[in-house]
């Protein structure tokens, strides 16, 4: 018998059909804001990459449109809760940047904790999804990663030693860099980085803390005359944590199959990649501060055991921060510091 089917029928079935290749076509643009130029490396050499890889694994279904500068509105501060609150998609920022919000993040930016920015990458993905996955339940994290050492740029003078330190007014961007200069004897200044080059400019600060890789973006070249960086055989005196992440909402909705897409391009390894990528960057930072004629002083080993002295307190005080909101500090930091020895 040759089946019939009614005209309802055959409109329910068209309806359905259309639906299902609708579904397959499924296009999804992810807006994402972060607070540096569009030249700079964390868009030229990570995002767009990023992005150019979930294009094509996805069959074009998901596509970006990268938003550099703030262009989007609000400040650097404001991004987390912009991912959070569906204001943009996705969102690259420095969590220190919402001072004790991130607390147990805070960790890995103590003074003398990183090796390498990849290995430490590595190491902070692990520990921030194992041990501290509750300070980021509001968003969906991709990746979280260090940046290469820290440098100290000055206007006037040199820094040799911690005697240099006393007078001076340097910018830190989180809680852990502003404490480490109070304790390095300098006048600590908190900002983000995006003010930081009318401040040298305008002497509001003599100086500013941040890696090779933002000399360009910043023109710490052209704005200081000094830079002191560490031997690569000691661990940095700081640096800080960054994260790439998405808006939970925006995630959900998508299909398994894009769901996958971002999945097998979030994690460990894409922290480990961006740590490298980043770090990469800091070579033509340096080649443009040498090009500057800008004094360059490599601090030795020796000297650096002094920093870490006198720096040793901020492990103990970020402890006790931690243990008065209902965790082990000590034990947190010490897992931290076994996750990075792993990863080296």
């Amino acid at each position: 018998m040759t089946p019939r089917f009614s005209l309802r029928t055959l409109a329910a079935l068209a309806a359905g059909l259309a639906f299902a290749t609708a579904s397959q076509a499924e296009e999804v643009t992810l807006r994402i804001h972060h607070f540096l130029p569009a030249g700079a490396p964390i868009q030229a050499k990570v995002l767009e990459p990023w992005c150019q890889k979930v294009t094509k694994e996805s069959a074009n279904q998901i596509k970006c449109k990268i938003f550099p500068s703030m262009q989007l509105g609000g400040s650097a501060p404001q991004l987390y809760d912009q991912a959070k609150d569906g204001v943009v998609d996705m969102i690259w920022t420095i969590p220190g940047y919402t001072p004790g919000r991130f607390l147990v993040t805070e960790l890995f930016e103590l003074p003398f904790m990183m090796n390498t920015p990849e290995a430490t990458s590595r190491a902070l993905w692990e520990f921030q999804t194992k041990h501290n996955a509750a300070e980021y339940k509001e968003v969906k994290p991709l990746a979280f990663h260090m940046n290469g050492p820290g440098n100290f740029y000055t206007r006037s003078k040199p820094i040799q030693s911690l005697a240099d330190f006393k007078g001076l007014k340097m910018r830190g961007a989180t809680r852990q860099t502003t404490r480490m200069l109070s304790a390095l004897g300098a006048t600590p200044v908190g900002m983000a980085l995006p003010a930081v080059p009318e401040a040298l400019s305008k002497g509001v600060i003599d100086g500013a803390l941040t890696p090779y890789e933002v000399v360009q973006s910043t023109r710490m070249h052209e704005l200081t005359k000094f830079t002191t960086e560490s031997d690569p055989k000691f661990n940095a005196v700081y640096a800080q944590v960054f994260v790439l992440a998405m808006n939970k909402a925006k995630y959900d909705a998508m299909s398994p199959e894009l769901k996958k897409v971002i999945d097998a391009n979030s994690g460990a390894d894409l922290s480990a990649w961006i740590g490298k990528m980043i770090h990469e960057a800091d070579a033509p930072g340096r080649k443009l501060v040498q090009q500057a004629n800008n004094t360059i002083h490599t601090l030795p080993v020796s000297e650096l055991q002094n920093w870490k002295k006198a720096t040793d307190q901020l492990d103990e005080e970020l402890v006790a921060e931690i243990n008065k909101r209902g965790l082990n500090g000590a034990a947190l930091l010490k897992t931290a510091k076994e996750l990075i020895e792993k990863s080296r």
